[in-house]
C-alpha cells in the first residue's frame, strides 16, 4: 500500500515539491554560511518525493544553533514552502482518493517550517524508550 500511496504522490505533488525544496537547497548552497539549510533542504526533498513509509522525529540533542537556524530558516524560506504544502493538500483533499495525500501535504508542514534538529527515519525504525 506505501508503494502505491508513494506512486500516486509522486505523480500528483510530489516531484513539484521536491524540486521546491531543491530549488531551495541549490539557493542556500551558493552561501558558505547557509550551506546547512542546503543540506537540510535537500534532505526534506528526498522526503517530499517518497513520504509513505517513513517519519520525521525531533532530535533531543538539538541546541541553540538549531534553533537560531529554525528561525532564519522560517522567514527565508520556510513559510513559502509550508504554503506550497497547504495549498496542495487542500486541493488534494477535493477528492476522495486525495485525502490521504491531503493528510500527508499537512504532515509535512511542521518540518517544511522547522528542518534543523529534525531526522526522518523509517516508520519501521524503533525508537528507544524514553523513561
Amino acid at each position: 500500500m506505501r508503494t502505491l500511496l508513494n506512486i500516486i504522490w509522486l505523480v500528483l505533488c510530489g516531484f513539484w515539491m521536491a524540486l521546491g525544496y531543491a530549488v531551495a537547497g541549490v539557493i542556500c548552497c551558493i552561501l558558505v554560511i547557509t550551506i546547512p539549510f542546503g543540506i537540510a533542504s535537500f534532505r526534506i526533498a528526498s522526503y517530499a518525493l517518497w513520504p509513505f513509509g517513513r517519519t520525521v522525529i525531533r532530535k533531543p540533542t538539538a541546541g541553540t544553533a538549531s534553533m537560531i537556524g529554525n528561525i532564519i530558516w522560517l522567514i527565508v524560506a520556510g513559510v513559502w514552502l509550508a504554503i506550497g504544502h497547504i495549498t496542495t493538500g487542500i486541493l488534494l483533499c477535493l477528492t476522495v482518493i486525495g485525502i490521504p495525500l491531503g493528510i500527508a501535504n499537512f504532515k509535512l508542514i511542521p518540518v517544511s517550517l522547522l528542518p534543523l534538529g529534525a531526522e526522518i527515519v523509517p516508520i519501521d525504525t524503533r525508537l528507544p524508550a524514553r523513561y
